[in-house]
């Protein structure tokens, strides 16, 4: 049908006029042969201008809308066409008139093409508006395609208009919604433009340029930010580039996204190899919208001598020097060495850490050690109930009791110098050479692990899951602090009036050996989700490994150790102390405070030598009791709930509860050292405590209660416990 549009009056046309518009037609231009318009050229579509002239005007007396007969939209359309124009029936208008309304009715975005021919009518000029409106909205698909954008995407925005007539105007803004998408997902270079066609069949064909990176360039930068230095020479740097690069996830080819490349800058600042990162963007004259990414790196110092001074339990006052290349090479390895030198020993230990395997897909790391160190262990200490000493000599003949030859409180009531010569005398006794010094352990040997995040071979994938295999090797020997080796021990705690149970006289060593040799292979896996490595406030982590020690000969043990421990932190805003947490209108709240829950067990399974069990106790055990001294088990569990807050400044507080037992497995430990020393065994601690952030981690300042009681313990400890 078409509609009409006419006033009904008498009305008299000069020849003169119809001449200039009569038979001429005017015929917009075409919107696909365009250049893709943006949302306002879409609004005002370019026609070819028309010379101005003094024109005169002619009445129209009819409006008749054309080319829309059988659409499902006629009606619709036809009323569209119409109400974009300004020129009604009884109006006197000039070509530009026309031209204008030609022009309006192509900005409704309906109609692919449109012409308005004047004909010279009885009643006056008839106008005739011709149009073709666009098809059905079928499909809409990008040239070329989008790897990144999901179909999805493109059927969701452009859901609504599916199945109708196709809206160039709508159209634009779909197209809106495409765009911010794209910037949204870090895209930010994308364009969206168009259609560059429209098919018959109402499929819609788009323009996308997103921005391809053609390149990543490393430049080093001194310490102002200058590439040359005085000579006009490039600055060198240590590290080599593809140790960069390497932690760039946009490679040439791919197109630009902002959001990957904060995350790779964030990754170079986790080396901790360097002060500054600078990035540039540098377009490609020869491919308009491409862009090379430029990476000018300030180095950090990465050696470092230190030193102090220090007190363990396990080498009493102590002095240390550390030397340490966090980038050796350049190639980003971290080697160093530590020499300790205490009271009660030492420690040698040289250390090689590569935090990714030069070509490796999956990230993986690799870190070895080899060390020599002499140490008094916990295993044979208490506190208050006496430790377990060495033993020169001694001879074991099935007997209740042992006899100290050097107490003449034996069988001969008589002192002996020397095991043997009381043996001669009584070879039916059980003799024993007491020394009385402390226990030390000798160790000489090294390890070695890799370890990887289940990654899938994509090495910046988050995931939080790791994995690690490892080996380690050691030869341990019993000594006294003159380094003579001791493979017995006798507790202070059951020495009486010269002689000791002959039970309670017992194997450092496992198999009463001069020297064990321990060979052991690592599993473990981790899972982690907290949301900060220092000072977390939510998320888990979770931990799992075993490992296994091959006996080698008749002096080497056979034996699995099994570890697990699960954590859990949940966010509250109890106390509101520190200003963070009282934040004015308009900023954000930095007030990190948490309830964190920790569970942890463990088993020896086979003959582990007693310097091999469990401890509890101590700074990172059981804070009411002092370390090892709760007790030295083949098994424990543990529970830690811990109350974080932050006070002022870099001072925080924690209010906590700890809990132990080691299920009564003290008397399965070669030897029953715990039991000899009269260790608990479980229990159950309160404290509280003061933590300071210092550059080098936190520190910790606790007093803990042993089992409600008044017995307190003040307990100086690095970092969270966990």
């Amino acid at each position: 049908m078409t509609r009409r549009f006419s006033r009904r009056s008498k009305v008299n046309v000069r020849t003169g006029v119809l001449g200039l518009m009569v038979g001429l037609p005017l015929i917009g231009s075409p919107l696909l042969a365009q250049e893709t318009p943006t949302a306002a050229e879409a609004e005002e579509p370019v026609v070819e201008s028309v010379a101005p002239v003094e024109e005169p005007r002619v009445l129209i007396s009819e409006v008749l809308i054309e080319g829309l007969q059988g659409h499902p939209e006629e009606e619709r359309l036809q009323i569209a066409a119409y109400e974009a124009m300004s020129v009604r029936p009884g109006n006197r208008v000039t070509r530009n008139d026309l031209q204008r309304d030609l022009n309006a009715i192509q900005a409704t975005g309906w109609f692919s093409d449109a012409r308005i021919t004047p004909v010279d009518g009885a009643l006056g000029v008839q106008l005739i508006v011709q149009v073709e409106p666009f098809p059905k909205l079928s499909k809409v698909q990008l040239d070329p395609p989008s790897e990144q954008l999901p179909d999805s995407v493109i059927e969701d925005t452009f859901a609504s208009d599916y199945g109708r007539t196709l809206n160039l105007r709508d159209l634009q803004q779909r197209m809106k919604s495409l765009q911010t998408w794209f910037a949204d997902q870090g895209f930010s270079l994308a364009r969206v433009s168009g259609p560059e066609r429209v098919s018959p069949d109402g499929v819609v064909t788009l323009s996308l340029t997103q921005g391809t990176v053609t390149g990543v360039e490393v430049t080093f930068l001194n310490k102002e930010g200058e590439n040359t230095d005085e000579n006009g020479n490039p600055i060198g740097g240590k590290t080599k580039p593809w140790v960069v690069t390497r932690e760039i996830s946009i490679k040439p080819g791919d197109p630009f996204n902002r959001n990957k490349l904060e995350a790779d800058i964030k990754r170079l600042y986790g080396t901790q190899l360097f002060s500054d990162v600078k990035v540039t963007l540098r377009p490609n004259p020869d491919q308009p919208g491409d862009v090379s990414i430029v990476l000018g790196i300030i180095e950090q110092s990465t050696g470092q001598l230190s030193g102090g001074l220090g007190y363990s339990q396990g080498q009493g006052v102590f002095g240390q020097v550390q030397l340490q290349d966090t980038n050796l090479f350049g190639r980003a390895w971290n080697a160093g060495l530590n020499i300790t030198y205490g009271q009660y020993g030492g420690l040698a230990n040289l250390n090689f850490t590569d935090p990714w395997i030069y070509g490796d897909s999956h990230r993986t790391s690799f870190r070895g050690s080899v060390f020599l160190s002499q140490q008094v262990p916990q295993v044979f200490q208490s506190e208050k109930n006496g430790n377990i000493r060495t033993v020169e000599d001694y001879e074991d003949n099935g007997n209740r009791n042992a006899y100290n030859v050097r107490n003449s409180n034996n069988p001969a009531n008589r002192k002996f110098s020397s095991v043997s010569k009381a043996l001669d005398a009584f070879p039916d006794k059980s003799w024993f050479e007491y020394e009385g010094e402390s226990i030390a352990l000798r160790k000489v040997g090294g390890n070695f692990s890799f370890s990887r995040p289940l990654n899938g071979g994509d090495p910046f994938k988050q995931t939080p899951w790791s994995a690690l295999v490892g080996m380690s090797f050691a030869n341990i020997r019993p000594i006294n602090f003159s380094a003579e080796t001791r493979p017995y021990g006798v507790s202070t705690n059951n020495f009486k009036r010269g002689k000791v149970k002959n039970s309670d006289v017992i194997c450092i060593a496992y198999n009463c050996a001069d020297s064990n040799d321990l060979v052991g292979i690592r599993f473990a896996t981790t899972y982690n989700t907290l949301n900060d490595g220092r000072n977390p406030t939510s998320g888990n982590f979770f931990s799992v490994s075993t490992e296994q020690f091959v006996g080698i000969n008749e002096d080497s043990p056979t034996f699995n150790r099994f570890r697990a421990s699960y954590t859990q932190f949940f966010p509250v805003n109890w106390l509101k102390i520190h200003k963070g947490c009282r934040p004015k209108p308009g900023e954000e709240a930095d007030c990190p405070q948490a309830i964190g829950v920790q569970v942890k067990g463990g088993k020896l399974l086979g003959d582990a030598p007693p310097y091999e069990a469990f401890c509890m106790g101590g700074s990172n055990s059981i804070r009411g009791w002092y370390d090892c001294d709760m007790a030295v088990a083949k098994g424990f569990g543990e529970i830690t709930i811990e109350y974080r807050f932050p006070i002022i400044s870099v001072f925080a507080g924690e209010l906590f509860v700890d809990a132990g037992t080691d299920f009564g497995t003290q008397k399965d430990v070669p030897g029953k050292p715990g039991l000899l020393l009269d260790k608990d065994g479980s229990g159950i601690s309160v404290g509280t405590g003061v933590i300071v952030t210092t550059p080098v981690g936190p520190l910790r300042l606790e007093v803990a209660s042993k089992d409600f009681s008044t017995d307190w313990r003040f307990n100086l400890g690095v970092g969270w416990k966990f």
